[in-house]
């Protein structure tokens, strides 16, 4: 790290609303949430220097291109700010916040304004997973299978099934830990969920098969929603804590972080990493980077995780490569309890993209925001005791683009 970027604060929207079903749109989405966060972090629009926005495909949910143009009509002090658009599929949020950083690192700016925004429930389905299918090598994988993210994260279970041995119970404990998180988190989309005895095994009418290993609760949701995070230099950051009261020491910062991209095809992912001991070992280099750049050794330094659980066995895969356990050991997190909440080392406090929801462009940026939280005590029901220092990892396509923050 060139120097210390500050997290100002943020805020995220309710992820159980229907945005389409209450007549709000894209931009109602995209504004509702920049106006709470400047009100929640007492910022006014015309300190904000430059805008990030994370979205993977707001051209096939709505049509809406060029979603930098919304920050002038959010605000006429944003009227003529510089602005841009990061697409990495689920990793998106990620990507802004990156280039926030690098804008703020180089000296061009200050203060930044991160947001990650992705509205999906305005049509059918089966037309969601179609149009998130656009982050698979298409023509290429996938062409068989009806629901083509739960099919592509099936074959990564099979994969750690032929290597290691893979129990279903193990990812049916993820998903229920993670569903019972979300009762902890006002802002979850499954907060109020309920569910059957047998919804968390293999039973087919109470958790029916999706595709292959993933069955109905091992699935992520489809999520509208938005967060935003606001990204400030050291002094920057230092007059903002003179302005209200406040000790720099008390403001969150970002440590660390890792960036990788690894080829696009699941198998090509697959075949590289054989003979290796990580699955995925381009996502255990993002993770990795972020814990050298934060000058920490592993997860013996970090209090929590938020970690990217589209399908439970991605949460399977990422204990492993955060180093919570060794190569085709997960199974052990689980069964000792450790990556529960009240656990050693709690993952996904909030819920999870299971639990809590996953608007796809808004993930990486919620991600950030529920780890300022938990390091600023502000998590309310679902605070980590004690927590200074929380690792992310967010991923997008099939372990495509990593992204990870400490």
């Amino acid at each position: 790290m060139s120097q210390n970027i500050y997290i100002l604060g943020g805020h995220q929207t309710d992820f159980a609303a229907n945005w389409t079903r209450n007549d709000k749109s894209l931009f109602d989405l995209f504004s509702d949430s920049i106006l709470r966060a400047l009100e929640k972090t007492r910022l006014d629009a015309k300190d904000i220097e430059v805008g990030h926005v994370g979205n993977f495909v707001a051209e096939l949910f709505t049509g809406q291109g060029m979603l930098g143009g919304f920050f002038g009509h959010v605000h006429p002090d944003f009227s003529g700010m510089p602005s841009s658009r990061h697409e990495g599929a689920c990793a998106s949020g990620s990507l802004a916040i990156l280039a926030a950083m690098a804008d703020i690192e180089s000296g061009r700016y200050d203060l930044a304004c991160v947001a990650g925004v992705e509205l999906m429930r305005n049509v059918p389905g089966q037309q969601a997973a179609d149009n998130l299918g656009a982050a698979i090598y298409v023509g290429e994988e996938g062409q068989t299978a009806q629901y083509i993210w739960p099919a592509m994260f099936s074959d990564l279970a099979e994969e750690y099934d032929r290597r290691y041995g893979l129990k279903y119970d193990h990812l049916s404990e993820i998903s229920r830990i993670n569903f019972e998180n979300a009762r902890r988190n006002p802002n979850a989309q499954a907060r109020g969920w309920e569910f059957g005895n047998r919804s968390f095994t293999e039973d087919d009418e109470q958790n029916p098969v999706i595709e292959g290993w993933m069955r109905r609760q091992d699935c992520g949701q489809v999520t509208d929603g938005a967060a935003v995070v606001f990204l400030a230099s050291e002094n920057k950051a230092r007059e903002y804590a003179k302005q209200h009261g406040l000790s720099l020491d008390n403001i969150a910062r970002i440590k660390g972080w890792g960036h990788t991209t690894a080829p696009m095809k699941m198998q090509t992912k697959l075949d590289e990493s054989a003979g290796q001991d990580y699955v995925l070992p381009w996502t255990r280099k993002a993770i990795t980077d972020a814990y050298a750049r934060a000058d920490i050794a592993g997860p013996e330094a970090l209090d929590a995780i938020e970690t990217h659980d589209c399908f439970s066995v991605t949460e399977y895969m990422a204990i492993e490569h955060f180093g919570i356990t060794a190569p085709g050991e997960a199974w052990k997190a689980i069964e000792d309890g450790r990556i529960g909440f009240a656990g050693s080392i709690p993952v996904n406090p909030s819920g999870g993209l299971i639990g809590m929801g996953h608007p796809v462009g808004a993930t990486g940026v919620r991600m950030v925001l529920d780890a300022t939280k938990q390091v600023t005590e502000t998590a309310g029901d679902y605070q980590v005791d004690g927590a200074r220092n929380v690792g992310t990892f967010n991923v997008g396509g099939s372990g495509t683009t990593n992204c990870s923050f400490v």
